[in-house]
């Protein structure tokens, strides 16, 4: 039995409609037939639907193959190339720690008493 699918939020939606429409149209302006990108892609008609109405539950394979039949596929590796907030994160993790003031050292209890 297939496990539920994870919840996608609306904004993601969005991106995924739009991705999907901009497939559609790509595909329309080289005036390709879904049956064509279909069996290029090596999916079905309705999976090649799901994919331009940004379905969720489309694949990312799939998603790459119409990519592919569209010659967009090298649009992928333009997906999470700069990842700024990441970067950020390291360099503050790089920073040097404040260093410890000269004799500050923690007092040691007497030896020998």
């Amino acid at each position: 039995m297939p496990s539920k699918p994870p919840v996608v939020f609306p904004q993601e939606q969005r991106l995924l409609a739009a991705l999907g429409e901009r497939l559609r149209l790509a595909r329309l302006r080289r005036k390709f037939s879904s049956t064509t990108v279909a069996l290029r892609a090596g999916i079905s008609r309705s999976s090649l639907y799901n994919v331009e109405a940004g379905d969720p539950g489309a694949t990312l394979g799939t998603y790459l193959r119409v990519l592919a039949v569209l010659g967009l596929e090298k649009d992928i590796e333009s997906l999470a190339a700069d990842d700024q907030v990441g970067r950020k994160l390291q360099d503050l993790a790089l920073e040097p720690k404040p260093a410890r003031k000269r004799g500050a050292m923690p007092a040691s209890p007497p030896r020998g008493s």
